[in-house]
């Protein structure tokens, strides 16, 4: 990567945090952000649709009746395909931290939902979203440690692509069903992404600290 691509991309992540900041600033001081104000009414004609339903069903991939046996099953999966305790390790370990992070920033925020619904655990606080924030860590490192097992780019690719698809349509099902405003989204997807590049790093750091001893 190029010293000009990293400028690019430092600049990038500041005004990714400069407009949750601004979005956070008006949230806490009672003000509703533009975006949401622009994108209330498309999501309120959405109720009693086809779309709601297929949007119902898949946000379930995200709760916590879900992901909890996920993480477990998944995380012996990795163990075991990796013959290391590590990925499993970090899987685990940086879904659950990712899911008390988005709560200790959702009581920070306490910023009320648009509407609630307790099947699809739409309760409590909405900023950010915790399905989005943590389906990005959970299915971004599945990505990450099954495509690292596969050899062929194509099949590499198709992994990545099938996770990234998911992780969007999870996110995005939270907004349609009208259980959070789409800056609850916005910031948990990029919140749960650097989360993610974090349990990458520290990942990669454990395994060569691992091989060197």
């Amino acid at each position: 990567m190029t010293d000009k691509i990293r400028f690019s991309l430092f600049l990038l992540l500041l005004f990714m945090i400069g407009i949750i900041g601004y979005w956070i600033f008006r949230i806490m001081n009672n003000a509703v952000p533009y975006v949401d104000q622009w994108t209330r009414e498309p999501v309120e004609q959405l109720a009693n649709t086809g779309m709601y339903s297929i949007f119902r069903w898949i946000t379930e991939l995200g709760s916590s009746t879900f992901t909890i046996p996920l993480v477990i099953i998944m995380g012996m999966i990795l163990w075991r395909m990796y013959q290391n305790w590590l990925p499993a390790l970090v899987f685990s370990g940086g879904t659950l931290a990712t899911h008390y992070l988005n709560v200790a920033i959702k009581h920070l925020v306490n910023r009320e939902r648009p509407s609630i619904l307790v099947a699809a655990n739409a309760e409590g606080h909405s900023f950010p979203s915790g399905h989005a924030m943590i389906s990005m860590v959970c299915y971004g490192l599945l990505a990450y440690f099954f495509s690292k097992k596969v050899k062929s780019s194509k099949k590499k690719l198709f992994i990545e692509c099938f996770f990234a698809l998911l992780i969007l349509l999870i996110g995005v099902s939270r907004y349609i069903i009208n259980v959070h405003y789409l800056t609850d989204v916005l910031a948990g997807f990029f919140i749960g992404f650097l989360c993610l590049i974090a349990c990458i790093y520290l990942f990669q750091f454990l395994m060569r600290k691992q091989r060197s001893v």
